[in-house]
């Protein structure tokens, strides 16, 4: 009796152990954001810096992610992307890996990212396209030009998709 106890105990706690390592190993988490403000005062620019807002902007976007533990931190190939993503990826001590604008959630962004938490950074039209390949439909559409304070969270959890959309400004 008490060998079955311990027994039944022993695969009770095994497998309850098992699933949690399985569920947190298993859930991908991706926050996508737009570049925070641009300097548009030289129309001609075609890659141009964050303004001081915008730096600002950025800065408190790794105040309000800074209880999130990243694993990696993309932004494409503008400097208006990556100075939006560096305050992040430096207090997460990573790099951040440049990812083509146009870019899908194709089978090597899959394998790259499962399991783990990623900010991805991009545009106003971009990002809601990147959204939107995630969660396999047509929900987010463009991202007005003024607005750069859309968070969208979307969690892959066994293959059960979740998203959301925050609003921060």
């Amino acid at each position: 009796m008490i060998r079955s106890i311990i027994l039944t105990s022993f695969i009770l706690f095994s497998v309850t152990m098992f699933a949690q390592k399985e569920l947190s190993e298993g859930t991908t988490t991706y926050y996508f954001i737009r570049h925070a403000e641009k300097d548009v005062s030289d129309p001609l620019e075609k890659n141009p810096h964050l303004t001081d807002i915008g730096h600002k902007r950025a800065e408190s976007w790794s105040n309000i992610l800074e209880n999130i533990k990243f694993d990696a931190v993309y932004a494409t190939h503008y400097i208006r992307t990556q100075e939006t993503a560096k305050p992040t990826a430096d207090k997460n001590k990573l790099e951040i890996t440049i990812y083509p604008v146009r870019s899908k959630y194709d089978e090597t962004f899959k394998t790259a990212t499962s399991g783990k938490t990623v900010l991805i950074v991009g545009h106003n039209n971009t990002i809601p396209e990147f959204v939107n390949d995630v969660i396999g439909k047509q929900k987010y559409g463009e991202i007005e030009d003024s607005n750069n304070g859309n968070l969208y969270i979307v969690t892959i959890t066994n293959g059960f998709i979740n998203d959301m959309l925050l609003k921060i400004n």
